[in-house]
């Protein structure tokens, strides 16, 4: 039997199996009654697939209407395998979204599922292939990462009148045929409007907005997605630890985005986290809730804060992967002190010097913001090499930012239209290599650069 007749055989039996598995998770559930009950959701966005390990899967998905969902999987080709998600309720105070653990998973396998509800599927099957458990047995795989930044979606009833300021969305189309395994997006991921971060439901529009734009949901379902924000997914433009309403801006990111957790170190007040990716370590920074404006005349001016920086350089010095990549909203090795660049900030120098010290190698800082698309290189005396690539905008208008007097930038790397970055990871496990191609919106190939792990 080829391939397609068993998944079509599987999802079948999936089904048959789905009022079940609903009502073994509701028997160990006080059930909600919900006002709609009796009417079957529309999925408005997703189903998204989070932060997937060797063991479990994360899955985000969006509906119309106060219900209560699960998530029924299996191993695909294994009918016995079937399993269900608990029971979650989606209702007003989450934008009718919500969130979901698969666990017991196997490592390097590949699971289907379906958003369940009222014992029937809700929108498409997805596909979950998990991690492979390779240490100590094999050469890391291969992998795709795909990054990018500053997602615009036009609003004309909310939009400041003119052209809109968003385009291209087929870039999202674009991303999904390179096939990638994973996606990082790079802060600035919506854009709240003066008329959304006066409330909690403002937030809550804007992202539901941006979230169910068609181009945009084969990507949702493609692979995992992971997430930093910026200023404008944070609050008013430049919007820093002032903001009163950081509360809303955590909360909001929270419901959207299924990254591993929410904190860095443990328990902290911010959205950091870390995870590995077969070989390779993604450290996601905050650099809003604890950043102190670069004007400010009275306070130590700063964007990770003490807490946040301690754990980032103690988790680098720890870190054996290869390439350890650095996701913070804003521009760091930039030399020119423009906009939030982190040259205007001490702080810079401090992460400088002590990666420096502590003699961490393969640090490649991943950044957005900048609506253009740029690469930064600086060789320390030790010989310590850090990158920063930029990777701007997904949507939002471009700009030509060659003209800034950025001393470390790597010739013919600046882009000035929207475009979006592939990071290939390939090579044996001491012998690492990262291949970054930069394509523009329709996916034609712009620059690539070769960072090879033993030079850094």
């Amino acid at each position: 039997m080829n391939r397609r007749l068993v998944n079509q055989f599987s999802f079948a039996m999936a089904m048959a199996f789905a009022l079940i598995s609903q009502e073994a998770c509701v028997s160990s559930k006080t059930p909600v009654v919900s006002c709609c009950e009796d009417e079957q959701p529309e999925l408005l966005s997703g189903p998204m697939i989070g932060h997937v390990s060797m063991r479990s899967a994360q899955v985000w998905a969006q509906v119309d209407r106060e219900t209560d969902l699960c998530v029924t999987y299996w191993k695909e080709g294994e009918i016995e395998s079937i399993g269900c998600s608990d029971l979650q309720l989606a209702d007003v105070n989450t934008a009718y979204s919500v969130k979901f653990e698969l666990s017991g998973l196997a490592p390097g396998s590949r699971y289907n599922a379906v958003l369940v509800a009222n014992g029937e599927s809700v929108g498409d099957t997805i596909s979950i292939a998990t991690q492979v458990l390779w240490d100590y047995r094999m050469d890391p795989p291969e992998f795709k990462a795909v990054v990018g930044s500053c997602t615009f979606i036009n609003d004309s009833i909310f939009d400041r009148p003119g052209r809109g300021y968003g385009g291209e969305y087929e870039v999202f189309e674009s991303i999904v045929k390179t096939e990638p395994d994973m996606m990082l997006w790079l802060g600035d991921n919506v854009y709240l409007r003066e008329v959304d971060f006066q409330s909690y439901s403002g937030y809550l529009y804007r992202y539901s907005h941006t979230r169910a734009v068609p181009e945009m949901q084969d990507l949702l379902k493609k692979c995992p997605n992971y997430a930093i924000w910026d200023d404008h997914d944070f609050g008013p433009n430049d919007a820093d630890a002032s903001w009163v309403h950081r509360d809303w801006a955590q909360d909001a990111f929270k419901t959207f985005w299924a990254n591993p957790s929410y904190g860095a170190p443990s328990g902290a007040n911010n959205i950091a986290t870390a995870f590995r990716f077969n070989d390779v370590e993604f450290f996601l920074l905050d650099n809003r809730s604890q950043r102190i404006h670069h004007n400010n005349r009275t306070q130590d001016i700063h964007v990770l804060g003490d807490e946040q920086l301690d754990w980032l350089i103690a988790a680098l010095n720890k870190s054996k992967a290869p390439f350890k990549m650095v996701a913070v909203g804003g521009q760091f090795l930039n030399t020119a002190a423009l906009h939030e660049n982190m040259a205007n900030f001490p702080e810079r120098q401090d992460v400088i010097d002590r990666i420096e010290e502590e003699h961490i190698h393969g640090v490649v800082f991943l950044t957005g913001d900048r609506h253009c698309t740029d690469m930064s290189r600086i060789e320390l005396e030790g010989g310590v090499v850090i990158h920063d690539l930029t990777v701007s905008p997904l949507t939002s208008s471009a700009y030509d930012n060659s003209d800034e007097p950025n001393e470390l930038r790597v010739e013919g790397t600046t882009t000035g239209i929207r475009n979006f970055a592939e990071l290939n990871f390939s090579g044996p496990r001491k012998n690492r290599s990262l291949e970054i191609v930069v394509k523009d919106a329709k996916g034609v190939e712009v620059w690539t650069e070769v960072l090879r792990a033993n030079d850094l």
